[in-house]
């Protein structure tokens, strides 16, 4: 029984690792792209990534727990792995720091709660999105 529980922590593990890696990579292109001179100095590419991210989870969660029976692996794989390392919140957060030391006060606050408003309203609109299946 033990080596059963210890055989399905290291599948979550390898699993959320998949998952993260490709997250990791999805967030590096995204941040390369055309996106990323988008604007001066508004950080785009991760406003883009957190919104994304907020309603992915959103919509995932739901999807993947109440419609659609996909195994733990999967479920954690994408959730904790993939998403987990695709939205950047510590980059956000290092984004905000860095504005408000150059003095960009407007910005770092537009920044701020236009992330936090529009990635909560993504995060309701991935579930509404998920309970209509």
């Amino acid at each position: 029984m033990y080596n059963l529980r210890v055989l399905e922590s290291v599948s979550k593990i390898i699993s959320i690792a998949i998952g993260g890696a490709f997250g990791a990579v999805a967030r590096h292109l995204i941040n390369i792209s055309p996106l990323a001179g988008l604007f001066e100095k508004f950080p785009f590419p991760t406003f883009v990534i957190n919104i994304t991210g907020s309603f992915l989870i959103g919509f995932l969660l739901i999807l993947l727990t109440d419609k659609v029976d996909v195994g733990d692996d999967l479920r954690m794989a994408i959730i904790v792995g993939f998403l987990g390392a695709f939205t950047t919140f510590s980059t956000f957060e290092i984004e905000i720091y860095g504005l408000v030391k150059e003095r960009l006060f407007l910005t770092a606050l537009t920044y701020l709660l236009a992330s936090v408003v529009i990635g909560f309203i993504g995060v309701v609109l991935g579930v509404s999105a998920a309970r209509r299946i």
